[in-house]
């Protein structure tokens, strides 16, 4: 057997540089590089090895948090076709990456974690930023990445890498169980040599596999499809991944079936499509919840039925409602009861368009689906031009920017308010066009997730939607998107605080308690002083960026064309009136409020959740 003798870095890129993915005919390199930042858990170790054989491209973050979600992004809007491993040093480096891993494990995204970790040798133990257990020597800080990740291992041994990277490969490659996977590298075991087989680092090609129905599930699925008078397609992320929005778009228009987005599946039909009835759920549509209110079958495909797609298990009312679900992921196939199709959605959705003839819904059903939408289009209209008087409404700031937009270009968001608004609002023209992050939500996410979705694709101009809290969050990777020439535009909505729990806190009756951004006043020792003025176009040129302060949706236009026409990356700032929000079009969301209070707004609040919890229903 030929060997080639490295270091455990070493072999650790070497087979990392030569993994193709293949799904399609296509083949795709499978690691586009490495994110990180070096420390001295792996500068000896990972950071030789990258700076020996630069085959690898090495991207510096300022952050491992970003690093992590830099990675995420760039999976997501590549279909999970590719990735980026990301590396840290030892302790606080590493730990700093534990929100990424739960980040892309929520979504179902592969990202692959390499943290420095604590030395195998025990004898110079405690070594720096290690955390001891007077319980065992077995354990460190690394372990936290065990429940957010889908594979964990500690690589003690050179030699474990031969059996632990197939081990890998197979989870961050396949379609039901990719997520995070940690390999937890101690730094003296990094630098160690070992004699490889050679064969280990030979080009090797994962198939994604794209898994067939079986006969029974399908007919029973044709079956229910054909005795539903009110059915309704929920589209989930698993719609975009499986790049099925052409099949999904050839099936609606054959049999008129309508659907419903989640946030992961919005752009799975194009917004002017008849049968697309926008998001679905506690950020729904008007259109949508309606149909799913009275929805006698409701086909779920690549969801997994989050609290917020089902409006906490309230969107679905029909006492005789049955679920078919078709989804990669049998743990996500079987929930609500439904008969479960576990199979890629392309293939299912062209195998039931074949099965289902000349089935299509009845014309009484396809003209309220066609009364729903054109009343809905309308109503995003009137939103897109309140004429808010004062400080523009969030929903103008939407409309403004969408009709900036080109046809391919990408928005991109995690959190705040405007994840809703954008859920409600925004027209995506393309798949892929509509970026959210919405599985964990996380803030932060929206500069280097942007930055990950331009590396995919960087013909596509990609907007980063974010608020001044969450990118008072995270604004250094501003500085990685300048040293890397990867060009995005931010636009920084300014409402003074967190205006989306701000809102969720009014309306459990505390007024806003904590979430907006005021000067302690010295009379009332409270958080409720003058209004704290931050200049983040300021904060962004220091950064490098280009940066535009807008003062009026005519200005914020003009910002955004000269935005367009910038070789660098761009914020524009505009202040909006958090009390011009967009309504909740007959949807709800279970957030717990307090059982008994003092304040009276609280308990005014208690008694509307307890009469909206009884709509809450179980699906079995």
């Amino acid at each position: 057997m030929k060997t080639r003798r490295m270091t455990m870095a070493q072999a650790l890129v070497a087979f990392l540089k030569n993994q193709y993915v293949e799904r399609d005919g296509r083949e795709h390199q499978f690691f586009a590089g490495v994110l990180g930042i070096f420390g001295h858990g792996n500068v000896a170790g990972i950071g030789q090895a990258l700076g020996q054989d630069l085959e690898l491209p090495f991207i510096l973050v300022r952050n491992e948090q970003s690093g992590v979600h830099m990675a995420t992004g760039y999976a997501k809007a590549s279909n999970r076709l590719r990735t980026f491993a990301c590396t840290s040093s030892i302790g606080p480096g590493a730990t700093n990456m534990i929100t990424g891993a739960a980040l892309a494990t929520v979504n179902r995204l592969p990202v692959l974690l390499l943290p420095g970790d604590i030395f195998a040798q025990r004898n110079v133990a405690p070594v720096l930023q290690q955390i001891e257990s007077p319980a065992t020597q077995d354990t460190g800080v690394n372990d936290c990445f065990k429940p957010v990740s889908r594979y964990w291992d500690r690589i003690y041994r050179p030699e474990q890498l031969i059996t632990a990277l197939p081990e890998v490969m197979r989870v961050l490659t396949s379609p039901s169980d990719c997520g995070a996977v940690t390999l937890a590298l101690p730094q003296d075991v990094q630098a160690e040599a070992y004699d490889y087989p050679a064969e280990l680092f030979e080009r090797r090609v994962w198939l994604i596999r794209r898994g067939a129905p079986d006969r029974v599930s399908l007919e029973r699925a044709v079956a229910a499809i054909r005795a539903a008078r009110r059915p309704l397609i929920v589209a989930g992320g698993g719609v975009l991944m499986s790049e099925a929005s052409p099949a999904l778009t050839a099936f609606v228009e054959k049999t008129g079936i309508p659907v419903g987005e989640t946030q992961a599946g919005k752009g799975s039909l194009r917004w002017d499509r008849a049968q697309c009835m926008g998001a679905m759920g506690a950020t729904g549509s008007l259109a949508s919840n309606r149909l799913a209110h009275d929805a006698d079958l409701v086909i779920g495909i690549g969801t997994r039925y989050s609290d917020f797609t089902s409006a906490s298990m309230t969107a679905f009312q029909n006492p005789q409602v049955r679920f078919v679900n078709i989804n990669t992921a049998e743990f996500d196939a079987y929930k609500v009861g439904a008969i479960p199709v576990v199979a890629d959605a392309r293939v299912t959705l062209e195998a039931l368009t074949a099965a289902l003839g000349d089935y299509r819904v009845a014309a009484e059903y396809a003209g309220e689906v066609k009364e729903l939408k054109t009343k809905w289009e309308a109503e995003v209209d009137r939103l897109f031009h309140l004429n808010n008087p004062g400080k523009p409404a969030q929903s103008e700031v939407i409309g403004t920017l969408w009709e900036a937009a080109g046809e391919r270009d990408v928005l991109v968001s995690a959190a705040g308010s405007h994840p809703g608004d954008l859920h409600k609002l925004w027209r995506t023209r393309t798949p892929n066009g509509y970026h959210m992050e919405y599985g964990y939500s996380c803030m932060a996410y929206e500069i280097p997730g942007a930055m990950g979705a331009k590396l995919a694709d960087p013909s596509r101009e990609v907007f980063a939607f974010v608020g001044d809290g969450t990118y008072l969050m995270m604004p250094s990777e501003i500085a990685t998107s300048v040293q890397e020439g990867i060009k995005i535009i931010l636009v920084l909505v300014d409402n003074h605080g967190f205006a989306s729990i701000g809102g969720l806190s009014r309306s459990l009756g505390q007024e806003g308690f904590g979430t907006r951004y005021r000067a302690r006043s010295s009379a009332t020792g409270q958080l409720d002083g003058d209004v704290i003025c931050v200049d983040y176009a300021a904060n962004a040129r220091s950064l490098g960026a280009h940066a535009i302060k807008a003062g009026n949706l005519a200005e914020f236009r003009k910002a955004l064309e000269e935005a367009k026409a910038a070789d660098r990356t761009t914020v524009v700032v505009i202040e909006t009136d958090p009390s011009a929000g967009v309504p909740g079009y007959e949807s709800w969301w279970d957030v717990a409020v307090a059982e008994v209070s003092e304040v009276e707004s609280v308990r005014q609040a208690r008694a509307r959740y307890e009469e909206a919890r009884k709509r809450e229903r179980y699906h079995l």
